[in-house]
């Protein structure tokens, strides 16, 4: 029993971190119609700005919470400007396309950053500076630190944000209302380029906190990170219902305790065959089963309010 908590406590923290790179994804799909392949890079720059800042700090003498806190700072804005710059130089000029077009570009613009992030950052992986704590503390005999706690307790509370955002604020029903028909909205007087920035700039921010997150997890950056975890998190998202929000938080927690829950028990069964070296395969698999049987997700895809 113990076992299976751990592996379930496994699963919410990682499946936390895929819930908001997930809501990247849908929010660009619920507004656009388009997948943004580039996000998981915005994430990768978001790890590597931060650890940069933290390493920096890391002999300062400052407690090691606000340094990471600093680094979270400093990365969130610069993520926002990636975003933001992304949008209006790769996506808006494609905007009238046909779709093979931006899903190219998006393609494209995710092998740029990874390799600009190669020739600032170089190829080497970057170890995270051992400043926070590392207190472990015992859960019916399942272990738990106080960064997982902290990385839960955060997902959970931008999650609820960006739902209150989306559904209670002028922003949010513009965005709905640019989700729904960007023709109609904009003769209501929405400024339909200004909300597709700002989806792009907020799916940004949250890009940058994943980011953070999983650097201080596993205590490491690397400039191709974000390729495999952007593919998940977009898994994430179809598993859910692509452009639902609810959907992609659900998908992102229900991945993540697949894979840990494969990775240990499969993993178990085949004698270490398909344990965590393959837990990749869990998720790919999950994809492939969503797609044939239920191509619009679990919760399906919201038409008038999918962003």
């Amino acid at each position: 029993m113990d076992i299976f908590l751990q592996q379930i406590i496994n699963g919410l923290v990682l499946g936390s971190i895929y819930a908001l790179v997930a809501l990247g994804y849908t929010m660009v799909y619920g507004i656009m119609g388009l997948i943004n392949f580039a996000h998981g890079e915005v994430v990768m720059i978001g790890a590597l700005t931060a650890l940069t800042v933290i390493k920096l700090l890391a002999s300062s003498g400052l407690p090691g919470t606000v340094v990471v806190l600093i680094g979270l700072l400093a990365a969130i804005p610069v993520c926002m400007a990636l975003g933001f710059a992304i949008e209006r130089v790769a996506y808006r000029p494609l905007r009238n396309a046909p779709r093979l077009a931006p899903l190219i570009t998006a393609i494209g613009v995710s092998i740029v950053l990874q390799q600009l992030a190669m020739i600032f950052w170089g190829r080497n992986y970057h170890a995270f500076p051992p400043i926070l704590p590392a207190t472990a503390r015992e859960i019916a005999g399942a272990q738990i630190t106080d960064l997982q706690i902290a990385i839960v307790l955060i997902a959970a509370l931008m999650m609820a944000g960006l739902m209150l955002l989306v559904n209670r604020t002028r922003l949010g029903r513009a965005m709905r209302a640019t989700s729904e028909n960007p023709q109609i909205a904009g003769l209501m007087g929405v400024n339909i380029n200004v909300i597709i920035s700002a989806t792009f700039v907020i799916g940004s921010a949250l890009a940058a906190v994943a980011g953070v997150m999983v650097s201080a997890n596993y205590s490491i950056a690397h400039y191709h990170m974000g390729f495999i975890l952007g593919l998940k998190a977009f898994t994430a998202a179809v598993l859910g219902g692509i452009g639902n929000l609810g959907g992609a938080m659900l998908g992102g927690l229900l991945l993540g305790l697949i894979e840990s829950l494969g990775a240990g028990y499969i993993g178990d069964l085949t004698g270490g065959f398909l344990g965590s070296h393959y837990q990749d395969v869990f998720a790919f698999f999950v994809l492939i089963l969503v797609l044939i049987f239920r191509p619009a997700g679990l919760m399906g895809e919201k038409v008038a309010e999918r962003a």
